[in-house]
């Protein structure tokens, strides 16, 4: 009763939204409700329908910033697969661009790279960092719950790092396009963005040591998804206020991927400092958080276990931001985020070779 007091008093006032953002929103978490059952089960026949209309087309041709998209098949027979987006330099350049590795939001069991919003995404991250982005498509819960998605997103690493780089076209058996596999950066928004974490820690405790080449240079969760059987202040101050997520939603979300029978305490959701075992390699973070986000207190938990743990970690804030902004070109906040990454990924992006 005392942590709900607390979070009544807190109750903040969102800021104004662009009509179009609005109607993004209210169409998303329609779709969402529509799909997801009280049993803990996703309606994939109304699903695919909605899939099909929130999907985008891959475009082999360079946009206004230049950036163009392909579709490449990792494993067929789990239906991994990938949406490449690679800038015109990326064949141009005088040297291999840096790799971003990205796992879509979709509270584990919805979404792909096709949707809208994440194509949009990828599309600009790539423009923005000047590198190639590699968005996963994994296996979606509660048909495949934990560890399927954590398995899949290492996989993704291991056919790039066996394959030496990034396929060039639809074609499997093409060349690789020119990147830096030691400059390789992960990122992810939402249930992405707790992909990314235990990803990045399964990848730096088993595989690192053996890689070919792939390094990971650094990770970015955006606003990820992180809990516990804890209500947070900031959960309960933003019930009803916040857009796309609350208690209902996400508790769904946690029961469709978790082992059947495992409370959100369970180590994939809730990252403490007795069930986070850092690997040594662990790469630098930085952690991206909306001051309008129900999750928000989940994720500064998160990055002080990083620090505590004595991981290199930033934290960039953002006031009054709902969860998943920077997937809305039309607020400025995404413009910005993308110009604070951009900021992380040089520092941490290997130097070329003086000439």
């Amino acid at each position: 009763m005392e942590a709900s007091n607390q979070g009544d008093a807190k109750r903040p006032t969102p800021p104004p939204l662009p009509l179009s953002v609005r109607l993004q929103l209210a169409g998303l978490t329609v779709a969402i409700d529509a799909v997801e059952r009280s049993d803990g089960t996703v309606n994939r026949c109304l699903y695919g329908v909605i899939d099909r209309v929130l999907s985008a087309r891959p475009n082999p041709r360079p946009n206004k910033s230049g950036v163009r998209s392909y579709d490449i098949t990792m494993d067929a027979s789990r239906n991994i697969w990938a949406r490449v987006f690679a800038p015109s330099s990326a064949t141009s350049a005088g040297r291999p661009l840096p790799v971003v590795v990205y796992y879509h939001g979709g509270g584990f069991a919805l979404f792909s790279p096709a949707i809208g919003p994440f194509n949009g995404v990828c599309r600009r991250l790539s423009a923005a960092l000047g590198a190639v982005v590699v968005s996963v498509n994994y296996r979606l819960a509660p048909e495949h719950r934990f560890p399927a998605a954590y398995d899949d997103g290492v996989d993704a690493l291991r056919f790039l790092d066996d394959r030496g780089g990034v396929p060039a076209g639809l074609d499997d058996k093409a060349v690789n396009i020119p990147v830096d596999l030691a400059s390789c950066f992960l990122a992810g928004e939402s249930a992405g963005g707790n992909i990314v974490h235990h990803v990045a820690n399964r990848w730096a405790a088993r595989w690192q040591a053996s890689a070919k080449a792939l390094r990971l240079a650094g990770i970015f969760p955006v606003q990820p998804y992180f809990g516990g059987v804890e209500r947070t202040a900031s959960e309960l101050a933003l019930e009803g206020v916040a857009p796309v997520v609350n208690l209902k939603r996400s508790d769904f979300s946690w029961t469709a991927f978790l082992p059947v029978g495992a409370t959100r305490d369970h180590p994939a959701a809730h990252v403490t400092d007795e069930n986070a075992d850092l690997a040594e390699e662990f790469p630098p973070a930085m952690v991206v958080v909306g001051g309008l986000d129900p999750l928000m207190d989940w994720q500064r938990r998160y990055a002080e276990v990083l620090r505590r743990k004595g991981k290199e970690v930033e934290v960039a804030e953002y006031p009054g931001m709902f969860h998943g902004f920077y997937g809305f070109p039309e607020i400025p906040e995404a413009a910005t985020v993308l110009q604070d990454m951009k900021a992380f990924f040089d520092r941490h992006s290997r130097k070329p070779a003086a000439a």
